[in-house]
């Protein structure tokens, strides 16, 4: 999974990068100070891997990873080569998600680009700058589409489809907010890689004293969480400057610095939920003597579907996957006993893998 980081300058995007990935991006009160993408991938923080390892005795744990994308400040006109523009688009479509970070507070110090803190129009700016670069795409894909739909009349609904995209971003409305009537016109909508068609998650940063009852009293993350409302994304609050200061701190220290604060999770936990949320997305475990490990898959993967994200050959030749509950495996403390009591169980290619699910697959080549 690969989320990338944007927002206006000086909101937070790469102290809240650094925090994360414990990187180094430059974070500077001026625009663009950070110029190429700065990339990071950050371990999901997954209890029941430390359990397993223990159970298994396993020389090795490897938890499933998110790569972070820290893309430079938008600002007005980045469509047309404003700031520097369409560089940093294009790094977007590379990305599954946006996390779009959100100035939820004042402070004289640090300089916002409009002169002023307002959420809902610091999200439209840079929607308004996405819609404009998708419109170009659009443009010129329809362009090609007419032309080949005099002689190719299978490509008249992609033509009503690009169409419609098109009327709808021009009234600015984000590609991820148009109705289609059935799957196959989603999956054409999918395969154009439309920047506004891409999920959404606000992180709206804000002081540490709005931080202990989840920005409840910010007028501005109000905002944000009603915005956020009316398209299904998500939202969380966080505090780009604590995630800062807790980075570096073991995960002893971390515990007790948050509940001194009277926050639960870190920003990278709170982040990392929602993003799986956003997504649609679960983990199952491997688990044995040489390695314990997490996977990620969409919700709704079946068997054989899930054991491709291991090698293509399980997939391939795939026979049978021997599941068990890891609540069930963490209550009785070994594989023996779970099985002994009928709860490690045979499933075939139908079967729908479930979160927490530990698999052994069975397959043949």
């Amino acid at each position: 999974m690969k989320l990338g980081i944007v927002g206006l300058p000086n909101v937070g995007k790469s102290t809240l990068f650094n925090s994360m990935t414990l990187g180094k991006a430059e974070a500077a009160n001026y625009p663009f100070c950070t110029i190429d993408p700065n990339v990071g991938v950050v371990a999901v923080p997954d209890k029941r891997l430390d359990r397993l390892t223990a159970l298994y005795n396993s020389a090795k744990t490897t938890p499933a990873v998110i790569e972070f994308v820290d893309i430079a400040g938008l600002v007005k006109g980045a469509s047309k080569g404003e700031g520097l523009g369409n560089k940093f688009l294009s790094h977007i479509r590379e990305v599954d998600a946006i996390v779009h970070v959100v100035r939820c507070f004042e402070d004289p110090n640090v300089i916002h680009v409009e002169g002023s803190v307002n959420s809902v129009r610091d999200i439209e700016t840079i929607n308004l700058e996405l819609i404009f670069s998708d419109m170009e795409i659009i443009e010129r894909r329809l362009s090609r589409t007419i032309k080949s739909a005099q002689s190719d009349k299978s490509l008249r609904r992609e033509v009503e489809i690009l169409q419609k995209l098109y009327k709808e971003l021009e009234e600015g409305k984000c590609a991820r907010l148009v109705e289609f009537d059935n799957d196959d016109d989603y999956t054409f909508v999918n395969s154009l890689d439309l920047l506004t068609a891409k999920p959404v998650l606000y992180a709206a940063n804000v002081v540490e004293d709005d931080l202990m009852n989840d920005g409840a009293d910010n007028e501005n993350v109000k905002a944000v969480r009603e915005y956020a409302a009316n398209e299904n994304s998500e939202v969380f609050v966080l505090c780009a400057k604590i995630e800062e200061e807790i980075s570096e701190l073991d995960n002893e220290e971390k515990a007790e610095f948050l509940a001194d604060l009277g926050v639960e999770g870190s920003g990278l936990d709170r982040l990392i939920s929602a993003s799986y949320k956003l997504l649609g997305l679960i983990s199952y475990l491997t688990a044995g003597p040489t390695e314990s490990r997490a996977w990620t898959i969409k919700n709704g993967t079946k068997a054989p579907g899930a054991a491709g994200k291991i090698h293509s050959d399980f997939e391939r030749g795939f026979i049978r996957a021997e599941v068990v509950a890891y609540d069930d495996l963490d209550r009785l403390g070994s594989y023996t006993l779970a099985k002994e009591q009928g709860l490690v169980r045979s499933e075939g290619k139908e079967y729908v893998v479930k979160d927490g699910d530990v698999i052994l697959f069975r397959f043949n080549v």
